[in-house]
């Protein structure tokens, strides 16, 4: 039985303590949080110990293995603690807030041979790891186009959005990951930022964009956000091949339609946001990071991930900004 401490209370590490509490190899043993009431409030749910430090949670011998929860700020310095206490170390996305924090903790990590495994969940959605299962397999043929759409039901607050990093550091890097995920890696970015949304033309961040990339064989993976949805949490794949198509479409509670003399083909809601829609996603990234752990191999996705994910994140930041073509 490997003994999980979680950095981090927020909405996220309740999805993970939520895994972790399911799961047949592993038990929630320590949370950390610096806000007393959040940190006691979900160790008492799963039947853990709650701190207040997460330096003490790295330290305690209880703790096998770390899920990192915490802001952004806080990833690179908290993995790099992991390490040099050799505590494997699942850590939400991104890795850092820029390159350089990244290429210092490459750094820091030389000679600790760390076991460190980033939290691109939409890998492990049963649906996407099908489709790319198949395109493995040859079933599309040689990929051409991959389309990901991505679109949250309602905005965060205006607070949230200021300490975030952005669009593309925090909701785009999932989309970036998976279009690595298919196409290997990126050589150009093109991005289009959209300020529509009046509620956040004075946060300085985009309400939506549009990413074209493109990788040496030509092949292009198109990218549309928004931080708002009046049908709910909009999430789509899409990989077109020489041979077939292969999609992922929108999942609801049940397959039941309706039609009456006011609407037609009428369904459930899509699954209400992340935490329902990729429950199953984290579920699974929790097996693999707890396999690796268990065969002494390294997890996949990697820090190398994180750091190309974060460097296309960049890139489209740029583009939008600038109006320009960037080339990695």
């Amino acid at each position: 039985m490997i003994k999980i401490g979680i950095i981090g209370a927020g909405r996220i590490a309740q999805v993970h303590a939520r895994s972790v509490s399911a799961h047949s190899n592993a038990t929630l043993s320590v949370v950390s949080d610096p806000v007393e009431q959040a940190a006691s409030a979900l160790a008492r749910a799963n039947g853990a110990r709650w701190t207040l430090s997460a330096d003490d949670l790295i330290a305690d011998p209880e703790v096998d293995a770390v899920i990192i929860c915490s802001p952004t700020p806080f990833h690179a310095e908290q993995v790099l603690a992991c390490a040099k206490a050799g505590k494997p170390v699942l850590c939400e996305k991104p890795i850092a807030m820029d390159m350089d924090t990244v290429d210092q903790l490459e750094k820091d990590l030389e000679g600790l041979n760390p076991t460190v495994m980033m939290g691109f969940n939409r890998r492990f959605d049963p649906s996407f790891a099908k489709i790319h299962s198949l395109a493995n397999e040859g079933a599309a043929g040689k990929i051409e186009q991959v389309t990901i759409i991505s679109r949250d039901p309602a905005a965060p607050p205006v607070e949230y959005i200021a300490t975030s990093g952005g669009i593309f550091k925090d909701m785009t890097i999932h989309d970036f990951d998976t279009a690595r995920f298919f196409l290997g890696d990126i050589k150009t970015v093109v991005a289009i930022g959209q300020n529509l949304d009046p509620a956040l033309k004075d946060t300085g961040d985009f309400d939506g964009a549009v990413i074209t990339l493109t990788n040496a064989e030509g092949a292009t993976a198109t990218i549309t956000n928004s931080r708002h949805c009046a049908s709910g949490y909009d999430q789509r794949l899409e990989v077109f091949g020489d041979r077939a198509t292969l999609n992922a479409d929108n999942i609801r509670p049940t397959t039941v339609r309706i039609s009456n003399g006011t609407v037609t083909d009428g369904q459930d809601p899509y699954l209400d946001f992340f935490l329902a829609r990729y429950e199953a996603a984290y579920s699974v990234e929790l097996d693999e990071f707890l396999s690796a752990i268990d065969e002494g191999r390294k997890p996949s996705p990697s820090i190398e991930d994180g750091r190309k994910a974060l460097e296309l994140a960049e890139a489209a930041e740029k583009s939008a900004r600038t109006g320009s073509i960037v080339t990695l």
